[in-house]
C-alpha cells in the first residue's frame, strides 16, 4: 500500500423539511432512481456552490479565487492599481491571449471583452499576470506560468478544465456526491395565491396563482478529500482540509429557501481519516429505509451497520474517526463539531508531518 496516500472521508446524514433546494430545468426538485426507487436527490454543484459561498464567510479575499468570463475586468482592474496611467484593458486581453486563452469581443455587451468559457482563477494568478503586464513581458511561457503556478484553494480543491489549453487544468482534490434520500419520496405541490393590496374591495379574487413543486427528505451527504493531492498546491492542507470539512457540514444550496426556511444542520457527522482509499457509504442505502417514524434514527442505524461490515470484508479501519451527533457512538466517540474540527486539523498535521519525516 502507498503509504503517501492520505484521504479524508466526510459522511452526513441531514433531515431536510418541505423545500426545493436544487431544481431541474422544469422547477421541479431533482431525483435520483437507486435502488429501484424514487430519491431526494441534490447535485454536488450545487453544494459546492454553496460552499464557495461559505468559504467566502470565513477565507480572506487574497485566498479565494473567482469562476467567470470577466476575467479582462479582473485583471484590467489590477494593472491599473499597479500603474494607473496604462490602458488596463489593452493589457490584459494582451496578457490573457498569451497565456494560451481565448478572448472576444461581446457586441451585444458594448464591445465587452470576455474570455469565450468561464475560467477558474486565483487572485494569486491575477497578480502575477498584472505584474507581467505592467512590467512589460513579452514571453509567453511567462504568461502560461503565471496561470499555472499558485493556484489557490478553491482550485486545489475542485480542480479546473481548460479545454482551449489543458495544459492549465487541475486534478481536483475533493470529491463531492450527490445526495440522495436514504428513503423513497413522492413530490408534492404547495398551491398558492397572493393578494394585490391595491385591489378594490369588490375584487375578491387573488392577483397571483400558482404552484410550486416540494419534497423533504433525510439525506446521506458524502464528500472526500485527497490530502496528499492538495499538499502538492496549498502551503496549508491541513487548514484548508478544516475549512472544506465545516463548509461541507454547515452549507445548504438557497433554492427556494425564502418560500420554505429549510435551512437546518446535520443530524450525525462522522469524518474518517484512511490511508488506504475512500469509502462512500451511500451502499447503506441501496435497500430504501422504510418507517412510519421518522428516518433520521433508521438512517444513521444503517450508517453503522455498513461501515462495520466494511471494515470486517472490504477496507481498513480508519486511522481516525470522528464523530458529532446522537447514535453512532459504536463507530466513534462523538463530540461537538468544533472539537472534531480542531481535533481533524492536528491529526491531518501529524500523518503529514510523519509522511515528510519518512521520506
Amino acid at each position: 500500500m502507498d503509504k503517501n496516500r492520505l484521504f479524508v472521508d466526510l459522511h452526513v446524514i441531514q433531515t431536510v423539511p418541505p423545500s426545493c433546494i436544487n431544481r431541474d430545468d422544469t422547477g421541479s426538485p431533482k431525483t435520483a432512481i437507486y435502488g429501484g426507487t424514487t430519491r431526494a436527490r441534490v447535485s454536488s454543484q450545487a453544494w459546492k456552490h454553496a460552499m464557495r459561498e461559505y468559504f467566502k464567510e470565513v477565507m480572506t479575499e487574497e485566498e479565494l479565487s473567482k469562476r467567470s468570463k470577466r476575467v479582462v475586468g479582473l485583471l484590467a482592474e489590477e494593472i491599473q492599481k499597479l500603474n494607473s496611467g496604462l490602458n488596463g484593458e489593452k493589457l490584459a486581453i494582451d496578457a490573457l491571449t498569451k497565456a494560451g486563452l481565448k478572448v472576444k469581443i461581446d457586441e451585444k455587451k458594448g464591445k465587452k471583452a470576455e474570455l469565450d468559457a468561464l475560467f477558474f482563477i486565483s487572485s494569486a494568478q491575477i497578480q502575477a499576470l498584472a505584474q507581467l503586464a505592467v512590467d512589460g513581458c513579452e514571453e509567453k511561457e511567462s504568461f502560461k506560468k503565471a496561470l499555472k503556478d499558485i493556484p489557490g484553494f478553491e482550485i486545489a480543491l475542485f480542480g479546473r478544465m481548460v479545454a482551449a489549453d489543458p495544459s492549465l487544468n487541475y486534478d481536483a482534490a475533493s470529491q463531492v456526491a450527490h445526495s440522495i434520500s436514504t428513503h423513497a419520496v413522492h413530490s408534492e405541490y404547495d398551491y398558492f395565491t397572493a393578494v394585490d393590496d391595491l385591489a378594490p374591495e369588490d375584487n375578491a379574487g387573488a392577483g397571483h396563482l400558482g404552484t410550486v413543486e416540494f419534497n423533504s427528505s433525510t439525506l446521506y451527504r458524502y464528500a472526500t478529500v485527497n490530502v496528499s493531492e492538495l499538499k502538492k498546491w496549498v502551503k496549508n492542507p491541513e487548514q484548508i482540509v478544516r475549512v472544506f470539512a465545516e463548509a461541507f457540514i454547515y452549507a445548504m444550496p438557497t433554492g427556494k429557501q425564502n418560500t420554505f426556511a429549510n435551512r437546518t444542520v446535520p443530524d450525525a457527522v462522522y469524518i474518517t481519516i484512511r490511508e488506504d482509499q475512500p469509502v462512500n457509504f451511500s451502499g447503506a442505502f441501496e435497500e430504501a429505509v422504510m418507517s412510519r417514524n421518522g428516518y433520521s434514527k433508521a438512517s444513521i442505524e444503517r450508517i453503522q451497520e455498513y461501515a462495520e461490515k466494511s471494515y470486517r470484508n472490504f477496507v481498513e479501519i480508519p486511522t481516525y474517526a470522528l464523530g458529532t451527533g446522537e447514535g453512532i457512538e459504536r463507530l466513534c466517540v462523538t463530540k461537538s463539531v468544533k472539537e472534531n474540527l480542531e481535533t481533524l486539523e492536528n491529526c491531518v498535521r501529524e500523518l503529514l508531518d510523519k509522511a515528510g519525516e519518512a521520506e
